[in-house]
């Protein structure tokens, strides 16, 4: 038999606080929202800005479909409250194709998921990319993973373990891993001795037309 509540119910609730004006540059636009200060910048992306590339998955930070740039760092947007991003510069996948070259419909990070097929519902694709676009950054600017080596080294050879590791908070339910990391492998400005080996195996025989000469042998 269920207990009857005895705690006293106030006539006078305690009220919801109004609304915040936030300001944010989103995929190069100045922004401005009228928000509850409780909205996540997920939410504020695809609810009230109808950028909706940016994908809710797991809503607590786990899976990674959510992650975007924000003042060049990935995050992942559902963890981040809007109302704490004044000022704040944000791209997301619709804001990747900003400031193309000539004839380019896509960039290349982008153009290489597509050539090796590095999805399948492509539910977490956005979020893959967005990652890996701040993963190359992170890696560029000399940061150690979990993996690495050498903690101290001013290079970072970006080989499969390393990739995955820094990928490792992207979760792709459809399993798509195996494509992913060559796909990310392919725009690197150096290769890495993977990526020689499956240009060399034929798993990829049209890699080294493909890419050009935006990479150099790994000494």
């Amino acid at each position: 038999m269920a207990q009857k509540s005895t705690a006293h119910r106030s006539s006078n609730p305690i009220p919801l606080p109004g609304k915040i004006s936030v300001g944010m540059t989103v995929n190069g636009i100045e922004t401005k929202a009228e928000i509850a200060p409780w909205v996540t910048l997920l939410d504020l992306l695809r609810d009230h800005l109808d950028l909706t590339g940016t994908k809710k998955g797991c809503d607590h930070g786990q899976c990674g479909a959510c992650t975007v740039l924000l003042d060049g760092r990935r995050v992942n947007s559902c963890l981040a409250l809007a109302v704490a991003q004044q000022d704040s510069q944000i791209v997301t996948i619709e804001g990747l194709a900003e400031n193309l070259a000539d004839g380019e419909t896509l960039p290349p990070l982008q153009r290489s998921f597509i050539k090796h097929d590095a999805f399948q519902c492509g539910y977490c694709t956005p979020g893959q990319i967005c990652s890996a676009v701040g993963m190359l950054r992170e890696a560029e600017a000399g940061w150690p993973s979990a993996v690495s080596a050498d903690l101290n080294a001013d290079h970072v050879t970006l080989d499969d373990d390393e990739i995955r590791e820094r990928m490792s908070g992207n979760l792709c339910r459809c399993a798509a891993y195996a494509n992913i990391v060559p796909a990310i492998a392919e725009v690197l400005p150096i290769r890495s001795p993977d990526a020689e080996r499956r240009s060399g195996s034929g798993v990829y025989p049209e890699r080294s037309e493909w890419v050009g000469d935006r990479n150099k042998e790994v000494e």
